[in-house]
């Protein structure tokens, strides 16, 4: 058995979206990229024009058999807005036990992560799912809040992942070489950049994770620094002392 769809006539740029749509998919892994090259061929690849070239690269997500099935139960909890419980191992290799809501998912950095609020802990959380097993659904129904956007929980994080507390203002200094590359680098959701007239750039980044936009500036090397706040300079000069005397001969 199959689906039938009306015939689709695609502008340009429509077709163009829907490739890069299916590349993104295809970049992602799993079990089904064969079957979305093969939709895109047949919506697409007609004899008449030929599928434009675009490449993504992205972090492919591998996931186990066991990985795969506590996915499936998370999902299914997530659909039906029932909790879950399931064993946890932190990137400490910390085991406990959480009963959860899942709230979403996001993919990042080749894992998903599950999003949902923790019922002991009384706060929301995010889970490696690589990092579940055991997972069960409970009898407990639950109603996801209603302002909550996983969009914009992600959004504040460069990861989609990590959220240390309130939001925070860092401001990045980008020298004109790269200001171009960094102004169009839209790592979080929430920033104002401002173009001046020597040629540098500077972009207000509103993070939960100050750490992780440090990390994420120290890769642009001397051609960025972080001006503000204070808190946030002292903690990229720090880490970049450490990572220098990693480096300095005896």
């Amino acid at each position: 058995e199959g689906y039938s769809l009306k015939a689709l006539r695609l502008r340009p740029r429509e077709l163009l979206g829907l490739v890069a749509l299916g590349r993104v998919g295809a970049a992602l892994g799993g079990a089904f990229v064969g079957e979305v090259e093969g939709l895109l061929e047949r919506l697409v690849g007609d004899g008449e024009r030929k599928v434009p070239a675009v490449a993504v690269r992205m972090a492919e997500v591998e996931l186990g058999e066991v990985a795969r099935t506590v996915l499936s139960t998370l999902q299914e909890g997530e659909r039906v807005s029932r909790r879950v419980r399931f064993r946890y191992v932190d990137k400490r290799g910390v085991v406990s036990e959480r009963v959860a809501e899942p709230y979403g998912f996001v993919v990042s950095l080749g894992r998903v992560y599950l999003v949902a609020k923790d019922v002991e802990r009384h706060a929301i959380r995010t889970f490696a799912v690589d990092s579940v097993t055991e997972a069960r659904l409970e009898p407990n129904v639950f109603s996801k809040p209603a302002d909550f956007d996983l969009e914009t929980f992600a959004g504040s994080s460069i990861a989609g992942v990590l959220h240390d507390g309130e939001p925070v203002e860092v401001t990045v200094l980008f020298a004109p070489r790269v200001a171009k590359a960094a102004a169009q680098a839209r790592v979080v959701r929430e920033r104002r950049v401002r173009h001046l007239s020597d040629g540098t750039c500077e972009i207000a980044f509103r993070v939960t994770s100050v750490d992780e936009l440090v990390r994420w500036v120290l890769g642009w090397g001397e051609e960025a620094e972080i001006v503000a706040p204070p808190a946030a300079r002292e903690r990229a000069g720090a880490l970049a002392e450490a990572v220098a005397a990693r480096y300095r001969g005896p």
